[in-house]
């Protein structure tokens, strides 16, 4: 039996264990175990924090379900990463996954904003942001991005995904999950 056929491969393709997070803040909240399909079954929804459990993939795959017309499709949502994962592999020539890290290491927001109340008037603050909900951020804004640029052109959502994906991981500005980063962090730099 050969090395390869006894590792649990991401959709028997992809290696999740030869990935590194690179962010030291998200090594603890960016799960890379190994599962042919990203499929826990509601396994980690009954603990506090559960879901820094849960492999990054199948977060992903389960915000995308939170949309309107997803809603509980989660075959739809694992095709729909699955294909993006392709997409990504062939214009990258890299594991999908390490390239799904860094783009929501480049897509959560460091610094953001709350609202403080001094008498009757609302004090926006700037407060650092935790690791947990980095990751969350990042993974909604990556969700949104993919769910807005399906319903205006005619890509489909993998293609969509795949490429926010993409420019996501280089740091680019002009894709929307860095473009909504860098709007809450420049709220929260001026609310300092």
């Amino acid at each position: 039996m050969s090395e390869a056929a006894g590792k649990k491969l991401l959709f028997n393709k992809w290696d999740a264990s030869e990935v590194k997070v690179n962010d030291p803040s998200l090594t603890r909240y960016v799960t890379l175990t190994s599962q042919i399909i990203p499929h826990s079954c509601g396994k980690f929804s009954r603990q506090e924090f559960g879901k820094s459990n849960m492999m990054i993939v199948e977060r992903l795959i389960n915000r995308l379900m939170q949309t309107e017309n997803n809603t509980g499709k989660k075959e739809l949502a694992i095709r729909i990463v699955r294909e993006a994962f392709e997409i990504i592999n062939k214009k990258t020539k890299r594991n999908p996954i390490e390239v799904l890290v860094e783009a929501i290491g480049n897509s959560g927001p460091r610094e953001e904003t709350v609202r403080l109340k001094y008498g009757g008037i609302n004090v926006p603050k700037s407060v650092d942001t935790a690791p947990m909900r980095r990751v969350d951020t990042a993974i909604h804004f990556i969700a949104e991005a993919t769910l807005k640029g399906s319903s205006t052109s005619k890509k489909s959502a993998s293609a969509v995904l795949a490429d926010e994906i993409i420019a996501a991981s280089k740091g680019d500005m002009k894709c929307y999950s860095v473009g909504k980063k860098e709007e809450r962090e420049r709220i929260a730099k001026s609310a300092r």
